[in-house]
């Protein structure tokens, strides 16, 4: 493993150039093997797991989810909050700020950058949990191809430009994340769900965050710094790749949705309740199968 590591290093050194210094010897970051090796076990996960999971009752996991949303959101809005304030202390420039001129504001940065790559590991627990609860319908390509990636984008960030103008993006996800798992942990609890109704925000305002990104990102292209152009432009690349997965599914969940529902309305169903179609129907039907398992 030892000469393995050293001749992916050798290569990425090679390819990438030399590393951050200050990130040597950091949990995770000294190798990509670790980061590699996690991914292609969340993969296959991701393709055993239904397998494994088709013949026997879902898993209810309801009081976990409480807890793992409640500190996916607490985690979230502490990374939101120092970057905010790294950024305010550093006197980060939007439009270009390159990796060394910010001071111990961008070791701050640093510190909780590093959170944030580790937290996309923390995060291959959502799709667990679609696995357990049988939600294989939530397991789409966007899904999967969003936290496949981020993991190992983030080791290579973290390694090479683990603060600068790295910093926008990791704060409006964070910002996003708050909204997005506090809704999912109250949506663990049944006795909230009808109240729930700002899901579909929540992927707009993904939507938002990726086109501000691009905006931000293009900003250190058309008016340069020391921040390494390379990193700028794959970024963008990125973004473009989420927001034409993401307006897809956004498509594909709200429009064609409110189309049905007009339908259904026409026909006389009563099946929806405060902007979803069916879910809680189906949720009953659930209800009453878990009840007989005894769960």
């Amino acid at each position: 493993m030892e000469l393995l590591d050293k001749t992916i290093n050798s290569y990425l050194d090679v390819w990438l150039g030399p590393r951050d210094p200050r990130v040597k010897g950091w949990l995770l970051l000294e190798n990509y093997t670790p980061t590699f090796i996690f991914s292609v076990l969340y993969l296959l996960i991701v393709w055993l797991g239904p397998k494994y999971m088709r013949n026997k009752q879902p898993f209810s996991c309801r009081g976990i989810l409480v807890v793992y949303n409640l500190g996916l959101t607490l985690l979230s809005l502490y990374m939101f909050h120092e970057l905010v304030t790294g950024v305010w202390e550093g006197g980060y420039n939007f439009f270009c700020q390159d990796t060394h001129s910010g001071g111990e504001a961008d070791m701050k940065i640093i510190r909780v950058l590093w959170w944030y790559y580790f937290s996309k590991l923390i995060e291959f627990m959502d799709t667990f949990f679609f696995i357990l609860r049988k939600n294989n319908h939530q397991i789409t390509v966007l899904h999967v191809y969003h936290h496949a990636t981020m993991l190992n984008i983030w080791w290579f960030v973290m390694n090479w430009v683990p603060c600068g103008h790295s910093y926008f993006g990791a704060t409006l996800n964070s910002f996003i994340h708050v909204l997005m798992y506090s809704y999912y942990g109250l949506s663990a609890v049944p006795a909230m769900r009808p109240y729930l109704w700002w899901k579909k925000y929540i992927t707009q305002g993904q939507l938002t965050q990726f086109v501000l990104t691009i905006f931000q990102t293009s900003c250190g292209v058309v008016w340069p710094c020391a921040f390494p152009q390379g990193w700028l432009y794959f970024q963008i690349f990125y973004m473009i790749s989420l927001i034409i997965l993401f307006t897809n599914f956004y498509i594909q969940t709200y429009n064609k949705k409110a189309s049905s529902r007009r339908k259904e309305y026409q026909n006389g169903s009563t099946a929806t309740v405060n902007g979803y179609t069916n879910s809680f129907s189906s949720l009953e039907n659930n209800v009453k199968q878990r009840k007989q398992r005894k769960d």
